[in-house]
């Protein structure tokens, strides 16, 4: 079976796969298209590991295709370019995030939001217009379209790889909502790979940043680690209480399920609560507090192409990195043994470039 993957298409690739839902990623032969007159094609030197990998790799979204190679964090080096390819040229360094294609003509597309296209085409786990599943970065190589391409800036680091997920996933809402003015009040919920970016971003823009997390135990690294200005317990309802009413916006991480009314009791009138974290039921909405203070409570997911190329500009000019542990590829499944412990501070990265070795 695997050979149809490997002869699927002509160029030879090699990475890691999981084959099926235990998620359990090993060495995988597969192939990729010809770079065609306006792909890029790029040696992969660095991928991040996301949260979501996890849940695509043991098929909790019920949508999984396998052999599945992971991977939407993906920084690495311009081989080859197609005939009317104008962007890039051969050295470059570049990144691709969540996204490799999208139906360039809907209102969405026609507005730079790619990522809210109906047929938008994810990195991997996808299903590409020639009808091949797309593999993401856990790999040697890759062939992207141009336009979901884009330039990785001289002066930041590769590793920092995760700025195409967490980085913008934190990024666009911040700046749509409005909540990227100086001398604002910004909660952060949650400490992890997306929260962290959060108050990375939050700062950058003058913000005052709280960060608000069920463990006090995180404290000490929210503020002097990170740089917040306040940490609340959600836990606590004295902090909550004296706290009420302060904040101008919240960017919410988490994916667990959690209460909304105490976050929203921290909000000024007209504050939004901006959800990025993706919890798998239903959270509970209480309408009240929202008419008695014109509330809004919104979702954000990533970023179209145009903004993902801003915030890495961004990133580069204020030194805006993400915390990362990089690891080998062969450390890969005990990489995501422990993000499912939350054993990281914040965010994995695979040396795909030094580390991968074909077998």
């Amino acid at each position: 079976m695997e050979k149809s993957h490997e002869n699927e298409q002509p160029v030879k690739a090699f990475g890691w796969a999981a084959r099926d839902t235990s998620g359990v990623l090993s060495p995988f032969n597969f192939s990729r298209r010809v770079t065609g007159e306006k792909d890029v094609q790029f040696k992969v030197m660095y991928c991040g590991i996301c949260h979501s990998d996890l849940h695509q790799l043991k098929n909790e979204w019920s949508n999984s295709k396998y052999p599945m190679v992971p991977g939407h964090e993906v920084v690495g080096v311009v081989t080859e370019v197609g005939s009317k390819v104008d962007k890039f040229k051969i050295g470059d360094k570049v990144g691709v995030g969540c996204l490799v294609g999208s139906c360039r003509k809907c209102e969405n597309c026609d507005n730079d939001l790619e990522n809210y296209c109906p047929d938008q085409i994810m990195t991997y786990n996808g299903i590409y217009s020639d009808r091949t599943t797309t593999y993401g970065g856990y790999s040697d190589i890759m062939v992207t379209d141009e336009h979901y391409v884009v330039h990785w800036p001289e002066n930041l680091p590769m590793e920092a790889a995760p700025l195409l997920c967490a980085g913008i996933t934190t990024y666009s809402p911040l700046k749509y909502f409005g909540l990227d003015k100086p001398g604002m009040h910004i909660g952060v919920v949650g400490l992890g790979g997306l929260g962290h970016m959060a108050v990375k971003f939050a700062k950058a823009f003058g913000t005052k940043v709280t960060v608000i997390s069920t463990s006090l135990s995180k404290k000490d690294e929210a503020i002097e680690r990170l740089g917040a200005d306040s940490f609340l317990v959600s836990r606590d309802p004295d902090q909550m209480q004296a706290a009420a009413g302060s904040l101008d916006g919240i960017i919410d991480t988490v994916s667990a399920i959690h209460p909304l009314l105490p976050l929203i009791n921290l909000l000024k009138t007209h504050g939004k609560l901006v959800m990025v974290g993706a919890p798998e039921k239903p959270l509970e909405l209480p309408v009240f507090p929202l008419l008695f203070g014109r509330k809004l409570v919104a979702g954000s997911a990533i970023g179209g192409i145009k903004e993902t190329q801003e915030m890495v500009d961004f990133a580069a000019k204020h030194n805006i990195t993400p915390d990362v542990e990089v690891v080998p590829m062969d450390y890969v499944n005990t990489a995501l043994e422990r993000l499912l412990k939350s054993d990281v501070k914040y965010r994995f990265v695979l040396d795909i470039g030094n580390t991968l070795n074909k077998c």
